[in-house]
């Protein structure tokens, strides 16, 4: 982190500011993992700048970050305050504010990512997909490429990425880090600060240093790398990491940097023979996919908060607030969520995303549920992947299609539904499989949308095929799932 401070920093050693807000951690229920990683991590970084020279102002506020900041800047008068432009919208307005009150506010250029937000955003607001900028950034970077060309011949081999976990096939163990004092700490904190927020803080165990990414970084190149691509999709009960790098929350809270991430990646996989189909999907997901979507917030902000392109108006299932539910996939993942704070992103994306769109919840209230959820969650990469991609909240700008699906494509990735009190062959019906019914009548009352996407018009035009008796069953399984379906949002 230290080498991303400007050059003059490095030299000159200025004070170091960190402010801990009890107004921002009581904003949202933040999962209290989340909060022990972001507020621990802080803590370290703070002792590893003052024992590497720097000295250090540490302060903790009920305020907010931009009130704290007048205060202080108001107490002191001849500081000045340099900082990094922040990510999300509101740290943004936050800081507008502190540059309102005094003229003593110099901002620098956010270094922690490859792409240039004002180089893109006009291309991607106005629909440009994903994979014509992923082969832009492919071009900038060098990674993968052989000459003009792309490493392998494929610019992309998400094809080859889809493939069902093996029952017999050994799965690494998930790299953790044992708290030490100072995390310790925080979770104390947590438990008495913040008793009634979201999840459980028993299994914590991330690392909260750069040393300590590191680790997590060498530990997936070494057990997981070479088995990525094919399984990336798959899902399997008691395994929610699977062949998953699980460095998202390192890399959004500044503890990797996405070009030391690519770079070990790719140098690991040149040395170890890593299949082509692995390396390029990682490296996909963080120049690719990580970078798209974040010029995608910045470029759609504030409107596309209240986005809501289907117009949903119920509420969270209570499913999501406690994993207590009869079907075995949302219960094999959200509880992860609620112990550790994550899944990867086909349990977001397929099963609770799809959910969520097919039981007709408010996509806005998912969004937030995501935002104080997951470690790795911060607005500016939670929405975009909600609001754009998971619930085609947007309309259509960021995804090319709603993301959902019956029961058959949770059957064919997952081991899910062998264990489910519901049959996934079952289309109808008390004991039939809830997603299947949900599915098409999801796709019968929005077939308009489905008629305007040449990619998905098929499903409208397979629905109408059916019989009438199979048309009313239909309807009449998903009315009485959603009528009898539990909700709750927080207060």
């Amino acid at each position: 982190m230290v080498d991303h401070f400007p050059e003059w920093v490095r030299e000159e050693r200025p004070l170091l500011l960190f402010i801990e807000s009890a107004h921002k951690a009581q904003s949202r229920p933040y999962h209290k993992q989340k909060l022990m990683f972001v507020l621990s991590a802080m803590r370290h970084f703070a002792l590893e700048c003052h024992q590497n020279g720097y000295p250090v102002w540490y302060e903790s506020t009920p305020q907010s970050f931009d009130q704290g900041l007048i205060r202080l800047m108001d107490k002191h008068k001849h500081w000045k305050l340099y900082h990094m432009e922040p990510n999300e919208w509101d740290s943004i307005q936050a800081l507008k504010q502190v540059r309102s009150h005094t003229n003593r506010v110099t901002t620098y250029k956010n270094t922690f990512f490859l792409a240039d937000i004002d180089e893109f955003k006009d291309r991607i607001k106005s629909g440009w997909r994903m994979e014509f900028f992923y082969r832009e950034m492919r071009r900038k970077t060098g990674y993968l490429m052989e000459g003009e060309l792309p490493a392998g011949g494929e610019w992309n081999y998400d094809k080859e990425n889809r493939k069902k976990l093996p029952k017999n096939l050994s799965i690494p163990a998930t790299f953790q880090v044992e708290p030490d004092a100072v995390t310790l700490e925080v979770q104390n904190m947590i438990e008495d600060w913040f008793p009634h927020h979201f999840g459980e803080t028993n299994s914590f165990a991330y690392a909260v240093t750069s040393d300590g990414a590191q680790r997590a970084l060498e530990h997936f190149l070494h057990t997981r790398l070479h088995s990525f691509g094919p399984y990336e999709d798959a899902m399997a009960s008691g395994h929610s990491v699977l062949f998953h790098s699980k460095l998202s929350p390192y890399l959004n809270a500044g503890l990797l940097s996405a070009s030391m991430v690519c770079e070990a990646a790719i140098n690991y996989s040149v040395q170890h023979e890593t299949p082509i189909a692995s390396i390029e999907g990682f490296i996909r997901q963080i120049i690719g996919w990580r970078e798209y979507i974040r010029i995608y917030y910045h470029a759609m902000m504030p409107e596309i908060r209240t986005a809501n392109y289907f117009g949903f108006t119920e509420d969270l299932p209570q499913l999501f607030w406690d994993s207590d539910t009869s079907l075995n996939c949302l219960r094999q993942c959200i509880k992860p969520v609620i112990e550790d704070a994550y899944a990867h992103h086909i349990p977001r994306l397929m099963v609770m995303s799809n959910f969520s769109n097919l039981t007709q919840t408010d996509p806005r209230q998912l969004n937030e549920w995501f935002w104080f959820s997951f470690i790795d969650a911060y607005e500016w990469v939670v929405l975009p992947n909600v609001l754009g991609m998971s619930t085609f909240a947007d309309g259509g700008i960021l995804a090319s299609k709603p993301y959902v699906a019956g029961g058959n494509y949770i059957n064919k990735m997952s081991d899910y539904c062998s264990s489910c009190i519901y049959s996934v062959k079952e289309k109808t019906g008390d004991s039939a499989c809830p997603f299947n019914y949900l599915y098409w009548n999801f796709i019968d009352d929005q077939r308009e949308t489905f008629q305007q996407n040449g990619r998905a018009n098929f499903m409208v035009n397979t629905f109408d095929k059916k019989s009438v008796e199979e048309k009313q069953a239909i309807k009449n399984s998903a009315e009485k799932f959603l009528k009898q379906l539990p909700r709750k949002w927080r207060s």
